[in-house]
């Protein structure tokens, strides 16, 4: 694994914040009001509209000096955020989308981090998941559990380590270098899905520790209309990321880290693939990547992918034996246990 030690720990930390935007005039001032709002000032806000049909640029343009509009024609939030970065004024770069938000004190808390550990590279942390409609908003991961985790310090010594325990931070947490960005080449425009991990990836090559925070930095709205997540299930895109990343981690030394990560990733997408009733992909990527998982799972998901109603039915059983165990233990606890 190659390591980068070189470091200039007297240059300034000053940010430029990265916001590609592409119909969320809806949400765009949320998200600008919470970078604005922030306890330490974004040093540079750029909004970077992906050829929007609505009002999004109107509401950019709206906040007058504070934040640089860019226009360009639709090519994606790869496209977008790389344009921000290239046109970014300051060494640090921090990412958010114009439909997701910032909590007040994200870049102070990052900030100070940094000033703890001057030789990192790059920082995420912790954030909340929103299901607004369902009035639901929760961590991505329980911030007790993520102070466990790292084991009293504020930083990983390995992303790949770190994101299979949960603590892969998200884009919207993300303050990274922009030097770091450009030597690893900004986000790929052809990855439609999973464009944001293929980019970890390739720093975390370089370099693997990374900077987290348990607390919760930012709110990601996971049920905004017209979500990429929700809509894009093409499996060609899982293909090409863990294709290129088996090269790049045998390259680096790192295939032994970057199994479990592969294996995470893929599991994730064979749920979304037999949610939505693509038994036929399901079984075309188990056929190729099947090696990554145990027996058992290969034979239970396969079996889901031949029959997804009864695989369906078989998961609301489960759902449904679940909820009932939970009641009885929380009526009659267990010997050490009490009510709340």
């Amino acid at each position: 694994m190659l390591i980068h030690n070189e470091k200039n720990i007297d240059e300034p930390l000053e940010v430029s914040v990265i916001i590609p935007a592409y119909n969320v005039g809806e949400f765009l001032a949320r998200a600008l009001d919470s970078v604005i709002a922030q306890t330490r000032p974004a040093d540079e806000i750029i909004v970077v509209d992906d050829g929007s049909a609505d009002d999004t640029g109107m509401v950019a343009k709206g906040y007058g000096a504070r934040v640089k509009y860019i226009y360009q024609e639709n090519a994606g939030a790869s496209a977008a955020r790389n344009a921000g970065i290239k046109a970014a004024q300051h060494g640090w770069i921090a990412f958010l989308d114009g439909d997701d938000e910032w909590l007040p004190e994200k870049l102070q808390l990052q900030m100070a981090l940094l000033q703890r550990n001057p030789l990192l590279d790059w920082t995420t942390g912790n954030f909340y998941r929103c299901l607004c409609r369902e009035n639901r908003r929760g961590p991505d991961i329980s911030p007790d559990k993520a102070a466990r985790l790292l084991q009293d310090k504020d930083y990983l010594d390995n992303y790949f380590t770190g994101y299979t325990k949960g603590l892969g931070g998200w884009t919207g947490t993300m303050l990274i270098k922009k030097k770091v960005l450009e030597e690893a080449g900004l986000f790929c425009v052809e990855q439609r899905v999973t464009e944001d991990l293929d980019l970890w990836f390739r720093i975390a090559y370089r370099h693997p520790r990374i900077g987290y925070l348990a607390e919760p930095l930012s709110v990601y709205y996971v049920d905004t209309p017209g979500s990429l997540v929700k809509t894009q299930k093409d499996p060609k895109y899982i293909r090409m990321l863990l294709e290129r990343h088996f090269k790049l981690a045998r390259a680096y030394g790192c295939l032994e880290e970057f199994y479990p990560c592969a294996a995470l990733i893929l599991g994730h997408w064979l749920k979304v693939l037999l949610q939505a009733d693509r038994g036929a992909q399901v079984r075309s990527l188990l056929c190729q990547y099947g090696w990554l998982f145990s027996g058992y799972c290969r034979l239970t998901t396969y079996i889901s992918a031949l029959f997804p109603r009864t695989a369906r039915l078989y998961r609301r059983i489960r759902l449904w034996l679940g909820k009932v165990t939970r009641r009885k233990r929380n009526r009659y606890p267990s010997s050490g246990e009490g009510f709340d």
